[in-house]
């Protein structure tokens, strides 16, 4: 029987102070830090994304940031490739595997079994269905999808052509629907040993740093930041640039809103993109939740946190 990978996870909706916990968490536990953001893969995107910087990483490496250009493809199978990669070469230098981000379907690739094989991507079929959809539109595709995945079609969006596809492309190469294969998304992995830790706040503040993070991303030249993404050639109907703050940036740059109401929108869905997060987070039960407005400052919560990890790391080695 293989000895089995350390893993510690941080989990936590956006702007609830991750970033700079993870960094102190990591100069205790002599950690290193994948990423587990889905909009922090990409180059170029640096404030909308609040991706850490050199400076605020304190010399604590980290991975998974800024690996693939705004127009690169980058699945939930690639990412767990990767992660698993590099979980072990932490690992096997002694050191702590530190997993920190709030993108659900990162983090449930590696602490839940989700087969990524059972369905090798196929050209010839997503070319077709990509042709079909530039000359009849989504519609199209949807009416297909719904044909042979109805359970499916009703989850995925009109506008992601991209999954749209990926579905019909399953049935095609497996002969079993996507929603079919899914049904055992929530069976835990034990392919690691796990510690999870997460980040919970009063939602009225949680959603009051939302709303400043927002303001100072303005502040830093958000608006900027996406003009010379358009102006480097790449398209607005890119998911990378379907992103929160980006997409209404965008608008506001078409003239279809004013700044201000851009401004609103992005707060909105960041609220309600926490909101989201939360809701799928509580299901995990392996989950340790720290409330952080019962701890005096960020040093109080790390040294509650270090007791927990540190308790779980020496059952772990007894058993």
């Amino acid at each position: 029987m293989r000895k089995k990978d350390n893993l510690s996870i941080l989990i936590g909706p956006t702007a609830i102070g991750k970033t700079d916990l993870s960094i102190r968490l990591a100069g205790h536990l002599n950690g290193e830090i994948i990423s587990a953001d889905s909009m922090q893969i990409y180059r170029h995107m640096n404030i909308g994304t609040a991706k850490i910087s050199e400076k605020e990483m304190k010399g604590i490496p980290h991975y998974l940031v800024d690996i693939v250009y705004p127009d690169e493809e980058y699945s939930v199978a690639d990412y767990k490739n990767q992660a698993v990669e590099i979980i072990k070469d932490i690992n096997s230098r002694g050191k702590t595997a530190l997993l920190v981000g709030g993108t659900g379907l990162y983090i449930n690739s590696l602490v839940y079994d989700l087969n990524f094989s059972r369905a090798a991507a196929n050209d010839d079929i997503r070319m077709k269905y990509e042709a079909l959809a530039d000359r009849y539109g989504n519609e199209y595709l949807h009416s297909e999808l719904m044909k042979i995945d109805s359970v499916s079609a009703n989850k995925i969006k009109l506008g992601d052509r991209k999954r749209l596809i990926r579905a019909i492309e399953v049935y095609e190469v497996t002969g079993k629907k996507m929603s079919d294969q899914n049904m055992n998304f929530r069976k835990e992995s034990e392919d690691f040993n796990l510690i999870m830790l997460g980040l919970n706040m009063d939602r009225t503040k949680l959603y009051e740093r939302i709303n400043s993070r927002v303001d100072k991303m303005l502040e830093d030249g958000l608006v900027d930041e996406v003009a010379k993404l358009l102006e480097m050639g790449y398209h607005k109907n890119l998911t990378s640039l379907q992103g929160i703050g980006y997409k209404e940036i965008i608008m506001y740059m078409e003239g279809q809103i004013s700044l201000d109401e851009a401004i609103e929108k992005i707060k909105r869905g960041t609220r309600n993109y926490a909101k989201r997060q939360l809701t799928w987070f509580k299901r995990d039960r392996r989950i340790k939740w720290f409330d952080i407005d019962k701890f005096s400052d960020i040093e109080d919560l790390l040294e509650s946190i270090l007791a927990y990890t540190y308790g779980q790391l020496k059952n772990k080695e007894e058993r």
